[in-house]
């Protein structure tokens, strides 16, 4: 299997970490069955643009939303938008789907649900569709810089 930049960072600093592959869902939710995991467990990454044109990270349970109001006030922005899908590739490297938390082109300001903490380790994109990455809240603080807040 050909390595994304997420899993080639997670080998370059020596962190513990799993891999699970998956085929013909996209959806959060179909990748939780999928993979027999709560879906507590599973987070999806979500790219936004605040109002002063900044590009911000949230990690949240699949079958959550993200307030956008939380969201704004976590971040200190008066107002938070979703990325438009076509802008995604271009910032971040990554295809709507398989969009990684790291490895982006460029580290992005990251907050992650505080849902994250109930659970020893968490499901998130490997950087593809079809590759998820089983890590703890630790080893994922050890490779970007991660926020802490309740965003949903």
């Amino acid at each position: 299997m050909e390595k994304t930049n997420a899993v080639r960072q997670l080998d370059r600093k020596k962190l513990p970490y799993r891999l699970h592959t998956y085929e013909g869902v996209i959806s959060g939710i179909d990748v939780a069955k999928t993979l027999a995991q709560a879906q507590e467990r599973v987070f999806k990454t979500l790219v936004t643009v605040g109002k002063s044109a900044a590009h911000y990270v949230f990690m949240i349970p699949v079958a959550e939303e993200l307030d956008l109001k939380k969201a704004a006030k976590a971040v200190g922005e008066k107002s938070i938008a979703m990325l438009p899908q076509k802008e995604l590739l271009p910032l971040t490297g990554y295809i709507h789907g398989g969009c990684s938390p790291i490895g982006m082109k460029k580290q992005l300001r990251t907050v992650i649900d505080e849902a994250a903490f109930l659970h020893e380790t968490i499901f998130f994109s490997g950087g593809r569709i079809g590759l998820q990455i089983e890590a703890s809240l630790k080893t994922l603080q050890s490779v970007i810089p991660l926020e802490i807040h309740a965003v949903t």
